[in-house]
C-alpha cells in the first residue's frame, strides 16, 4: 500500500509514527549525555545539607553560632548576640548558603532567590563584615561549595596598586587553564565609604569595575564557573544607586541581581 492509497487521517497516523521514531532515535543517540547531566546535577547537589529538616537546620544554626563565638569572637572576649535586628538575616542566609529555596520565603514579598547574590546593607557597627566573616568560616569547616573569600576595598586597592588590575579578585585569569578563568566567590566589604582618591586610585572607579565584572562571573552557567561576588555597604539602596550611578544605568539595573538585606538597629561595637 502506498501513501496515495492511504486515507489522510491514516497518512497523518502515518507521519506522527515517523517523527516519533525520529524523536526516540535521536533521544537514544543523547540518553548518555543526559546522563551525564543529570550526574553533574547531582554533584552539585550533593555537597549541601538538607535543611529543610528541621533537626538538620538546628545542628547548622548551633554550629555557625559556636563558630562565630569560639573563632570569629574569640580574640574579643564577647559572645555573639542574636536579636530581632539580625535574626532573621540569619536564618535567610543559613538557607541560601546552603542552597535551600526555604530562603526565598523568609523576606516575603522581597523576590529574594536562592540564586542571586547577597547586599548586605545596615548603618555603621550593625555587623555586616563580622556576620559575613562568621559565614565564611561556617561554609570553610563544613566544606560548603558557596565558600567565599572577604575582602576590604583598601585591600582591592592595595592590589591594584601593587598590579595594576583587580584580576585576583574577578576572573582571576592568572590561574586559568587554557581559555577557562577560575574565578572564586567573594564579599568586598564596606563599599562606597571610601569613593575617593586612595594613594591616587579612584576607588569608586575601581569599585564600579569589580561589580561589572563580578556581574559578568555571575551570569555564567557552567557550574564550576558561576560564582558569586557578595556586597557590603553602610548606604541605603538610594544612597548606593547614587553613588554608583552611570551614564548608562548598568549599575543601578545589576544591583537587582542582589538579595538586598538589611540589618537595624544601633552600633555593636
Amino acid at each position: 500500500m502506498t501513501d496515495s492509497t492511504l486515507t489522510p487521517e491514516q497518512i497523518a497516523e502515518v507521519e506522527a509514527k515517523r517523527k516519533r521514531d525520529a524523536e526516540n532515535a535521536v533521544a537514544m543517540t543523547l540518553q548518555p549525555v543526559m546522563n551525564r547531566v543529570l550526574a553533574d546535577m547531582k554533584r552539585r547537589k550533593k555537597p549541601f545539607a538538607d535543611l529543610t529538616d528541621k533537626a538538620v537546620y538546628t545542628v547548622h544554626s548551633r554550629l555557625l553560632m559556636y563558630i562565630a563565638n569560639n573563632i570569629c569572637l574569640a580574640g574579643q572576649r564577647r559572645q555573639y548576640v542574636v536579636d530581632e535586628h539580625n535574626k532573621d538575616v540569619l536564618r535567610f542566609l543559613l538557607y541560601y548558603f546552603n542552597d535551600c529555596d526555604l530562603c526565598e520565603s523568609v523576606f516575603p514579598g522581597k523576590r529574594h532567590k536562592v540564586s542571586k547574590n547577597i547586599l548586605l546593607m545596615g548603618g555603621v557597627g550593625t555587623g555586616k563584615t563580622l556576620m559575613m566573616q562568621i559565614f565564611s568560616e561556617y561554609l570553610r569547616y563544613t566544606n560548603n561549595p558557596n565558600f567565599f573569600h572577604n575582602l576590604s576595598v583598601t585591600q582591592m586597592v592595595n592590589y591594584y596598586t601593587i598590579h595594576n588590575n583587580l584580576d585576583r579578585y574577578t576572573f582571576n585569569e592568572e590561574n586559568s587553564t587554557g581559555f577557562m578563568p577560575q574565578p572564586m566567590n567573594v564579599c568586598l566589604n564596606d563599599i562606597g565609604i571610601e569613593s575617593k582618591l586612595f594613594f591616587g586610585m579612584d576607588t569608586k572607579q575601581l569599585t564600579n569595575e569589580f561589580i561589572h565584572a563580578r556581574n559578568e562571573i555571575w551570569t555564567m552557567t557552567a557550574p564550576d564557573q558561576r560564582k558569586f561576588g557578595h556586597l557590603t555597604t553602610n548606604l541605603d539602596k538610594k544612597q548606593l544607586e547614587e553613588e554608583f550611578a552611570d551614564q548608562f544605568g548598568r549599575l543601578k539595573d545589576r544591583f537587582k541581581t542582589y538579595n538586598i538585606l538589611t540589618l537595624t538597629g544601633e552600633s555593636r561595637r
